[in-house]
């Protein structure tokens, strides 16, 4: 059979871990290089001053993949979650009513009268129409491998026709299709922001989302933390028997005809396997490590790669009434300051911001009367924007803004700021040119469009994760982590949950 087949994992992310345990747990030997001093990839954690920061997402949707995963693991989900409500608060410049985003329709509607008289209809329609697009298309489209792009193509002629029209628009259109006033139409398309790109680069498919976020799962926060995903993992995978080697950055490989017999590190060391998963970003990894020509510097740079992030990690030494769990702060004229591209080396004056008061509900992540914040800004990856030596001036008219929202000001309660730029991305994490989500969901990378998640050349190498198939997002991943294993078993994985 499959037993002590020796697996190596490159990378730590959560495809990667989720992975390791799929296959650990059918026999298999698996070991994970990791380049950082901890596990987890953009899933991670800072501590300082007393305050933890989770430094990449902060909730997450489509929980039951997650319980899908341990039951196929055989075991209990390692880590307690909750739901959100509201699911986030938003905050225009120019307006003084925040929006709270309610699962409940009335509630939610409530808050549009003045804006969209009959917003509820229009939801109801919208979400009726996205809940059709997320039953028809997810089996097809997400959770399901390709062999070829003809086969993609065969596969999607089993979407319902009814679909097209969103299938070849962007995610902007698709909700200017139901909404007029400005207030919707921007707090609809957020969530497009989640796959790395503003709504008008988003494909439309991709409306789905909405659903998941008002109909069918909602988000969820992790008690403890985010970052308590990936020790609950890790702990799981020692009591499997499998170990995560650090301080080991994969630079070369070993080849022997259509397979690969070992990987090595920037120190030379060879590790010898009979499988090979990558987890760090395929694209890269296809054109700096194995050297291929359609995977060239030039030709990655033509692809469509996400928005870069700027993220800055807040301690202060009080705390704030007015502010949700999670909150967006969007800046007057977004059009007039580029909200929607990130093309261009300048930084918005009046900019577009998520905001993440992470010890609202887990007040163990700051000291006693304190309070810890994660920043999220939108700004172009190292393409667009190659130098950023002005992050202190961009960091600092950050909280002059947001104090100006809050009408307190917060410069004099910092006590701990830690910034990441799109630099930061690139250097900690292996992220093409600090584009903080890999590759962008435009039609030309959805599906088999996307790079696979095995090799064109080696019979014996595979990929996870973000930059493969299906794609971005938390639960996105663990699907990965399911394709993933059914290439390397042979055989599908069926899924319990819906």
């Amino acid at each position: 059979m499959n037993a002590k087949k020796q697996v190596w994992i490159v990378g730590s992310g959560l495809a990667a871990l989720a992975t390791a345990l799929r296959l650990a747990k059918r026999g298999y030997q698996v070991d994970i290089l990791e380049k950082n001093t901890t596990p987890g990839g953009r899933l991670n954690q800072i501590k300082k001053n007393g305050f933890t920061f989770d430094t990449g997402p902060s909730f997450f949707s489509m929980s039951y993949e997650f319980k899908e995963f341990a039951n196929d693991c055989g075991i209990e989900l390692p880590f307690r979650f909750h739901p959100v409500d509201p699911l986030y608060t938003v905050h225009f410049e120019d307006n003084d009513q925040p929006f709270e985003l309610h699962r409940n329709l009335a509630k939610l509607a409530s808050q549009f009268q003045k804006y969209e008289p009959d917003f509820d209809q229009k939801m109801s329609r919208y979400l009726r129409d996205t809940g059709s697009l997320f039953h028809d298309t997810m089996d097809i489209v997400v959770r399901q491998n390709f062999d070829s792009l003809p086969d993609y193509i065969e596969k999607l002629s089993h979407v319902d026709k009814k679909h097209l029209p969103t299938l070849i628009a962007n995610f902007q259109h698709v909700v200017s299709r139901y909404f007029k006033s400005e207030e919707a139409r921007q707090i609809l398309s957020l969530v497009a922001y989640f796959l790395g790109n503003p709504p008008n680069q988003t494909n439309g498919v991709y409306s789905l989302l909405s659903y998941t976020e008002f109909m069918h799962d909602g988000y969820h926060y992790v008690e403890g933390g985010m970052y308590e995903i990936v020790k609950g993992l890790v702990r799981e995978l020692e009591k499997a028997g499998v170990n995560i080697h650090y301080n080991h950055q994969v630079t070369d490989v070993v080849k022997n005809g259509n397979k690969i017999t070992a990987v090595v590190d920037q120190n030379g060391n060879h590790f010898e396997g009979d499988i090979f998963v990558v987890n760090s970003d395929s694209a890269l990894f296809r054109g700096e490590v194995l050297k291929r020509k359609e995977f060239s510097s030039k030709k990655l740079a033509r692809k469509e790669w996400s928005m870069g992030m700027f993220t800055m990690y807040v301690g202060l030494n009080c705390k704030i009434d007015n502010i949700g769990l999670h909150s967006y702060y969007i800046g007057k004229d977004p059009k007039k300051n580029k909200m929607d591209r990130f093309d261009h080396p300048v930084i918005p004056e009046h900019p577009y911001y998520y905001v993440n008061a992470a010890s609202r509900f887990n007040p163990q992540s700051a000291p006693e009367g304190c309070e810890a914040l994660m920043f999220v800004v939108p700004v172009p990856n190292l393409l667009h924007k190659k130098e950023w030596n002005d992050k202190e001036a961009i960091a600092d008219h950050l909280l002059e803004d947001f104090s100006k929202r809050l009408g307190v000001e917060i410069m004099p309660h910092v006590t701990t700021r830690i910034i990441y730029s799109p630099e930061n991305w690139r250097d900690n994490f292996n992220l093409y040119m600090g584009a903080a989500l890999g590759l962008s969901h435009t039609m030309k990378q959805t599906g088999a469009l996307r790079p696979a998640n095995k090799d064109e050349m080696f019979i014996n190498l595979f990929y996870t994760g973000s930059s493969t198939v299906p794609g971005i997002g938390l639960p996105m991943t663990i699907i990965s982590s399911r394709l993933t294993t059914e290439r390397i078993i042979g055989e599908p994985i069926t899924p319990v949950y819906r």
